[in-house]
């Protein structure tokens, strides 16, 4: 599964080296921090209308572009699908409450 992740991370990561007119991506890189966490929010929203509207093809392509612009965010940050898989292994088996009780100490 994490293949695809790993691929894709690749690909965002050789793209901090093209040109913002090349690739839609390193225009993002260009714009900096902002204009990738705008996207990040606005493909949030529109996952969210999607829900919404209950079609399950639209919530599968919304959330492929919600993950792919939070997959920009990673990279942008020097980090990788990888961090966030760690992340999510340390936390399984774990309850959500104990889990969100331990970042407040």
């Amino acid at each position: 599964m994490s293949d695809i992740l790993n691929r894709v991370a690749a690909t965002l990561e050789s793209r901090k080296t093209s040109t913002a007119e090349s690739s839609y991506v390193a225009s993002l890189y260009t714009k900096g921090l902002d204009s990738i966490l705008k996207k990040v929010a606005e493909e949030a929203a529109e996952t969210i209308m999607a829900a919404k509207d209950g079609d399950k093809q639209h919530i599968v392509y919304e959330v492929a572009d919600l993950w792919f612009h939070t997959l920009i965010l990673l990279a942008q940050q020097g980090l990788g699908p990888q961090d966030v898989l760690n992340e999510l292994a340390r936390r399984e088996g774990m309850s959500g409450h104990t889990e969100k009780a331990a970042r407040k100490e």
